[in-house]
């Protein structure tokens, strides 16, 4: 028998999810998620693991509740172990209590891990606190949506001091204000709609009771919402933090593998960014071919990587053989700074990093310590350019070309890329397996950035203009989309005082 974890992910928001759903999410054989949650949070699922899409909303239901419910028991008898996640917290007009009582009436096992509620959270990304010790002391939250007449109160609700919170309550606004109007709350009232918190699509819209509606309508305000009502509105002006950001509202597309994304995609969310990571290419280990040239080791004058992935797998693999580091006397070449710093936590300074990252400059960089009958080997990726090895080769140096590893597409597919302002590539590898896997038209007409001349050039065969980073790196490329981005805000700021 399986067991069944009901998994709280926050509101959209990827780093809102708690360790512990990270921990829980990496033991799921089949997982269940929901419309709001953020497609990047099932990259913390396992190997293997089994998606299904359940997403609920207004008139549009890929399954009913009872057919969820039948699909967690169906699964966990199987002995899977299945992980249902939700956006904000499972227990908080989530449904996931419902889901536990079935789980319990047939007999299976499961545990909640509490999730961040929107009805805080987004808020908080609205730059209005909840509560604040001389404005408001309590905060309530309803539910806005219902199928069936409000059981609630309204003569208490609309007496109550603290702040007002109706989470899914943009269809039923009119509603909302209506009741409260007419059970004597003040008109003047500050209130608070704020769609698709916590995203770059986040918008937020202030007013009174009395106008909140018109105003909503008047700026096209669609679902999903949280409407905000009490006095801690008014502090937004001074506290709105996340809309400051200098990527705010943009929506970044990353091509990088999983593992070498992090550093890249964190430093996008510190800036304000909405990221979509695409896993377009899957590095394959290919380093038993190494087996060749493992006795001659001790022989090489230089050894060359070209990537960080490069480094990992060939020490990786010279671990798993057993060889003694002690017996290579070779001199190491990198071609950037990443392949530095990967190959210096191997405990290895590297003799030649070139000023460019590119495979020219590191040629040139080398030429000067070459002469022939030299022993090189150059361990890389399956399919990479030619010029280097063919360049060395010319200086009479022996060449031993060994492919340790492929770069091969991705098993992702994304449809929430479409919308994104910006693409970054960080290899020819990752353009090649992105076209194969959604075609080149959906990179026409958008802000596309390569991390260097090559992968730039790879972008230009399928007729995608790109621009360059000034530096061939991950950070390159960040400071290349916010130098975009100042420029265009003086753009428009021009373009108003004309």
């Amino acid at each position: 028998m399986g067991k069944v974890y009901l998994i709280g992910a926050g509101p959209y928001d990827e780093e809102l999810l708690t360790l512990k759903a990270v921990r829980a999410l990496g033991k799921c054989d089949v997982a269940i998620y929901d419309r709001l949650v953020n497609k990047n949070i099932l990259n913390y699922l396992k190997e293997g693991c089994k998606v299904f899409y359940c997403g609920k909303e207004s008139g549009c239901h890929y399954k009913t509740q009872e057919e969820i419910n039948r699909m967690l028991v169906s699964f966990a008898r199987e002995g899977y172990t299945v992980g249902r996640v939700k956006g904000g917290d499972p227990f908080v007009f989530g449904r996931g209590g419902e889901e536990a009582l079935y789980l319990r009436q047939n007999g299976i096992d499961f545990e909640v891990i509490p999730g961040i509620t929107s009805a805080v959270a987004v808020p908080c990304y609205g730059g209005i606190p909840v509560t604040h010790r001389s404005v408001s002391r309590s905060f309530h939250v309803f539910t806005g949506k219902t199928k069936d007449e409000w059981d609630y109160d309204w003569e208490v609700i609309s007496k109550l001091n603290g702040t007002l919170i109706f989470l899914m309550g943009m269809e039923n606004l009119e509603g909302i204000v209506k009741n409260l109007l007419e059970r004597g709350m003040n008109k003047e009232k500050p209130c608070a709609v704020i769609s698709n918190g916590a995203s770059s699509k986040q918008r937020v819209v202030t007013g009174r009771l009395l106008d909140i509606r018109e105003r909503v309508k008047k700026m096209g305000i669609k679902p999903p919402a949280v409407v905000v009502i009490g006095e801690v509105v008014k502090l937004r002006e001074n506290l709105n933090w996340y809309e400051e950001k200098p990527l705010f509202g943009k929506k970044i597309c990353i091509t990088r593998p999983r593992k070498k994304a992090l550093e890249f995609k964190e430093r996008l969310y510190d800036l304000g960014a909405d990221v979509v990571e695409v896993n377009s290419i899957k590095i394959k280990d290919t380093s038993e071919n190494l087996g060749e040239v493992i006795k001659l080791l001790e022989d090489f004058d230089y050894i060359i990587f070209t990537s960080a992935n490069g480094v990992s797998i060939f020490f990786d693999y010279l671990r798993k053989v057993k060889y003694d580091l002690r017996r290579i006397k070779a001199g190491f070449a990198v071609i950037g700074e990443k392949t530095k710093e990967a190959l210096e936590e191997r405990g290895i300074i590297p003799d030649i990093v070139p000023g460019e990252y590119v495979a020219e400059s590191l040629y040139e960089a080398l030429k000067p310590h070459l002469h022939p009958g030299q022993k090189i080997l150059l361990p890389r990726a399956k399919n990479s350019r030619s010029f280097l090895k063919d360049a060395l080769s010319k200086t009479g140096a022996e060449v031993f070309e060994v492919e340790i590893y492929e770069a091969v597409p991705g098993e992702d597919f994304r449809d929430d890329i479409l919308d994104a302002d910006y693409f970054t590539f960080a290899s020819p590898s990752a353009v090649k397996s992105f076209v194969e896997m959604y075609g080149s038209n959906i990179l026409k007409g958008k802000k596309v950035v390569a991390i260097g001349p090559v992968t730039a050039a790879e972008l230009e065969k399928y007729g995608v203009d790109a621009v360059k980073a000034d530096k061939y790196t991950a950070g390159g490329i960040v400071e290349k989309i916010l130098t975009m981005e100042e420029n265009h805000v003086c753009k428009d700021e021009k373009a108003k005082t004309k």
